[in-house]
């Protein structure tokens, strides 16, 4: 028997987050529910986040009912059985997340997808839009469906909500559980008092009532945790993999690896690898801990099977990253847009080493009461690098590339040492793509077939570190 979902819903209704100090409408599109953000004549003005307790009159319900007579397909089982592993993918309508759905679907894992569909209405409520057409989850799974046979379960609902989430787990019974589901923009965490506060409660309280759902339900799940090199900040030695080994006063002992956090964000991730390191300790729980790098790219084997499959392509100044903005920037003939010296140096990888990284994860799991972390990324680039890399690519395809410095609306180092180890995954067997002139020339001439659907007032950056605000912002509609 499979599980899948039913809902009713009047269509009056939004879905709702709840924090101890205000609730945040979130919406979900399978209520036929609409959000109109207010105008302003001034950028970030305007908006009032609605404040409304969550309303059980939208109930999302998990059933049991029979999906195929078909024999179900065979997946990786790391030896314990021939059943194919059940993979819970959380936030799985966004960006890694669907690309991560697909992939272990592919491979014959049975896939659900938990997510609130809040992602969406924050391109709503800030007035951004994906450079490619984005369909809806449902048109996106059919679509699934129909090429492949496969099916992927959806539920509907946040995470937040333990009774939800519970319901979800206890139906699925997932033997992992990959991890997306929470707010991962810093610009976003850093626009207001209200979506710094969304972000730490989303992505704290999520994982927390994850964690208990693990201990409550399933204890042997094991949890693919996704969270960022950006934990570490820029430290003037080198960046170990979660752990690092200190002498201090002749005693030697191996630590959990200092954090500099630069965002609330950030800091919400912290406040995750803290909470699952100790339920592991406390519980047994196993957890994997991905911190990851900058990802780019578009497509995987999967997402090009169909338009529908699509993966989102932020390029804007709240969701967007250092190369899909060049790309972006590059193909509409708007100039690159540095910020500051341009020396800050991150770890970049494909979004199809994405997929790679966390299979291997869930295909190699921790053991019991272990917790581990893969710092998860191929290559290191500064910004400038960047720049020059999109500059020459797309002077080999007639583009007429310029770049400018702007001032740096973040609080972090220009220029500093960066290297950060990333071995682990490798020796698990990672097969990496790197960033080479054909990748950049494909990104590129996908920017290009897309430039249509560039706004470029989203491009340049909108939200200041120092100029954080305690009311809630919108941008002009």
């Amino acid at each position: 028997m499979a599980h899948v979902l039913s809902a009713s819903c009047p269509s009056n209704v939004s879905l709702t987050s709840r924090t101890s100090a205000q609730s945040f409408t979130l919406g979900q599109t399978l209520c036929p529910t609409f959000f109109t953000p207010q105008t302003s004549t001034s950028p970030f003005r305007g908006l009032v986040l609605q404040m409304k307790k969550l309303r059980r009159s939208c109930t999302v319900q998990a059933t049991a009912s029979p999906v195929s007579q078909q024999a179900p397909p065979q997946a990786s089982t790391n030896g314990s059985s021939s059943k194919p592993k059940r993979v819970m993918v959380i936030g799985g309508d966004g960006y890694c997340g669907w690309a991560t759905a697909l992939h272990l679907s592919n491979k014959n894992y049975e896939v659900a997808i938990v997510d609130s569909l809040v992602r969406r209405l924050f391109d709503h409520q800030l007035g951004l839009d994906s450079l490619t057409p984005i369909a809806s989850i449902h048109n996106r799974i059919r679509r699934w469906k129909s090429l492949t046979g496969k099916s992927i379960e959806l539920y509907i609902g946040d995470i937040c909500d333990f009774e939800f989430l519970s319901e979800a787990f206890k139906a699925f019974e997932p033997d992992a559980v990959v991890h997306f589901g929470e707010q991962r923009s810093a610009p976003y965490s850093m626009i207001d008092r209200s979506r710094a506060i969304f972000t730490q409660h989303n992505n704290v309280i999520g994982t927390l009532n994850v964690l208990f759902a693990i201990k409550e339900y399933h204890e042997e799940c094991h949890l693919v945790k996704l969270g960022t090199m950006g934990e570490y900040g820029t430290p003037n030695i080198d960046i170990e993999e979660g752990y690092i080994t200190i002498t201090h006063n002749g005693r030697t002992d191996t630590l959990p690896y200092p954090k500099q956090a630069s965002s609330f964000y950030h800091l919400s991730k912290v406040h995750d690898s803290h909470n699952i390191a100790f339920t592991c300790k406390a519980w047994g729980i196993r957890a994997t801990d991905l911190n990851q790098g900058v990802v780019y790219g578009v497509k995987t084997d999967e997402t090009e099977m169909h338009e529908e499959l699509l993966n989102r392509f932020d390029y804007d100044g709240v969701f967007g990253t250092a190369l899909n903005r060049f790309c972006v920037q590059a193909a509409v003939g708007h100039p690159l847009t540095v910020y500051g010296k341009g020396g800050q140096t991150r770890g970049y990888l494909d979004i199809r080493d994405t997929v790679q990284c966390v299979e291997l994860a869930i295909a190699n799991p921790a053991k019991l009461g272990e917790f581990r972390v893969f710092n998860q990324f191929t290559e290191q680039f500064s910004v400038n690098e960047l720049a020059s890399l999109v500059t020459k690519a797309g002077s080999k395809l007639g583009l007429d590339v310029k770049t400018i410095t702007v001032p740096n609306p973040r609080v972090e180092a220009e220029e500093h040492y960066y290297n950060a180890k990333h071995t682990k995954l490798m020796e698990l067997g990672l097969q990496p793509h790197y960033l080479s002139d054909s990748l950049l020339d494909s990104l590129l001439n996908f920017a290009v077939e897309y430039k249509d659907r560039v706004d470029e007032k989203q491009i340049m950056p909108s939200v200041s570190w120092k100029k954080i605000g305690a009311k809630p912002k919108t941008v002009t509609v």
